[in-house]
């Protein structure tokens, strides 16, 4: 099985709308996809009404998604640790405890754009316009993953 965990700031807008968008192509694949946020800040509580909005406008659905804080134990539980942006990327970073951890994050940009370091922008203080951007950034990215899922990589 394959254990992929999306990670933002408060895990309310991109994290959680990256999980909700894999786990609705992960079809009868192997894979486990969970997410979390560096900060503290929305513990319990469930994705942004944005975020579940415009998963249901492309049928995705968020049901039994609720935000949690990035835990060290999460290097344990997966394999890969997909960042939305580089300052969440440094954050996870500093609970790495050894090299092994660190090989596990990468921004997941770079999927699309191998070594560019680009961010997914936090849509929080934007409009529904913003959470539709975001959307198609994670849906192109989790595409990718389910491709080299596919493909053994």
């Amino acid at each position: 099985m394959k254990k992929v965990l999306m990670v933002c700031l408060g895990n309310i807008c991109r994290s959680p709308l990256a999980e909700a968008v894999l786990r609705a192509k992960i079809g009868d694949r192997n894979i486990k996809v969970d997410s979390a946020g560096t900060g503290d800040f929305h513990i319990g509580e469930r994705p942004d009404k944005r975020a579940i909005k415009v998963a249901e406008e492309h049928n995705v659905s968020t049901e039994g998604i609720y935000c949690r804080q990035f835990r060290e134990s999460d290097f344990d539980n997966f394999d890969v640790i997909y960042v939305m942006d580089d300052n969440n990327y440094n954050s996870i970073m500093k609970h790495a405890r050894n090299n092994k951890d660190q090989y596990k994050v990468e921004l997941i940009m770079n999927l699309l754009e191998p070594d560019s370091n680009k961010n997914v922008p936090d849509p929080y203080y934007g409009n529904e316009e913003d959470f539709e951007h975001v959307y198609q950034l994670l849906d192109k990215a989790t595409d990718v993953i389910i491709q080299n899922y596919d493909e053994g990589k």
